[in-house]
């Protein structure tokens, strides 16, 4: 039997696009269009699902050894070094939601259009110390 490979954390791994998140928001948009909502709020939210759908297909998250790397088109658009990081946590991530990490600089909020267990075992990987993770309302008390 063949075992799945495991990937060392040296190895560079491009994340899959995943378009449930879009596509969530798209028809939520569309659904609300026989309500009672003016129809410019139905429209604004069909919008932004579709601008998302185009940003799973055209951006890539790329796990090197030391950053995460945003590229759009093959093209480098960000790089955010691990060792800048103080914290991250996958917000909402039952329906996929979001993905926040924090950095020395400034926090920052991405929607998860990208395989979201591809995702999350990349980020143990290389910053899993880093991980915050969810508490539940008994946890808080």
């Amino acid at each position: 039997m063949n075992q799945p490979t495991q990937i060392g954390p040296r190895e560079n791994v491009t994340l899959s696009p995943n378009p449930r998140l879009p596509i969530i928001i798209t028809l939520f948009g569309v659904l609300t269009i026989p309500f009672s909502l003016p129809i410019w709020a139905s429209i604004l939210v069909i919008v932004f699902g579709l601008f998302l759908l185009v940003q799973t297909y055209t951006l890539r998250l790329e796990f090197t050894q030391e950053a995460l790397v945003v590229n759009q088109f093959g093209r480098e658009l960000r790089r955010f070094p691990f060792n800048e990081w103080l914290a991250w946590r996958l917000l909402l991530p039952q329906i996929p939601g979001i993905f926040y990490f924090r950095e020395t600089a400034s926090p920052h909020l991405l929607p998860i259009i990208f395989d979201k267990t591809n995702l999350t075992n990349e980020l143990r990987k290389r910053v899993g110390h880093l991980e915050k993770p969810q508490t539940t309302p008994s946890q808080d008390l």
